[in-house]
């Protein structure tokens, strides 16, 4: 099999990672595979901030999302002690930007399976990054002007394995002659 079709088909969420660190190369071809993908016209306005999961900024980032959900008693952080965090960031005047960032996030994401890493795609701190607090969050997460959070990706070595999701084809997939 294709192995961009092996990695679609065995990639699934990790919500489980070691303590092992990424390596500079790894980080740099996830980040890549995220600015090679295709954008709107061409416009390649995603930006992409990595950052160790130690880092105290997504401890904060953790502590507005439960603030703004009422969460008092969270039992894990947004993304499960991953060693590495991506934030993917875009322009807020291109409309496409949403789509385009979504696209990139897959590509990060089926990088990080190829290179047999675990990842799991994060929207839940949208809210959080884009709410009272998001200048804050654009400095200290080095976003570019005029720029907001769209995603995340977290990335390190799989501690918990799951089967892959099963589609449903017959429900999911029409096909018009």
């Amino acid at each position: 099999m294709n192995e961009i079709l092996n990695a679609l088909e065995k990639r699934f969420s990790t919500r489980g990672y070691s303590e092992v660190k990424l390596t500079e190369d790894e980080i740099i071809t996830i980040a890549k595979a995220g600015l090679q993908a295709p954008t709107a016209i061409n416009k390649q306005e995603i930006h992409i901030t990595a950052l160790d999961g130690d880092n105290s900024i997504l401890a904060e980032i953790e502590a507005e999302k439960n603030a703004l959900r009422n969460i008092t008693d969270a039992k894990m952080n947004f993304y499960y002690s991953a060693p590495t965090v991506f934030l993917l960031s875009a322009d807020n005047s291109f409309h496409w930007s949403e789509l385009d960032a979504g696209i990139a996030v897959q590509s990060m994401a089926l990088a990080a399976e190829s290179l047999g890493l675990g990842s799991l795609i994060i929207g839940c701190v949208r809210d959080a990054l884009n709410g009272e607090k998001a200048d804050y969050f654009a400095k200290a997460l080095q976003f570019p002007e005029n720029y907001s959070f769209r995603i995340a990706l977290a990335v390190g070595h799989k501690a918990t394995l799951k089967a892959p999701h099963t589609i449903d084809l017959e429900k999911n997939f029409s096909k018009i002659q």
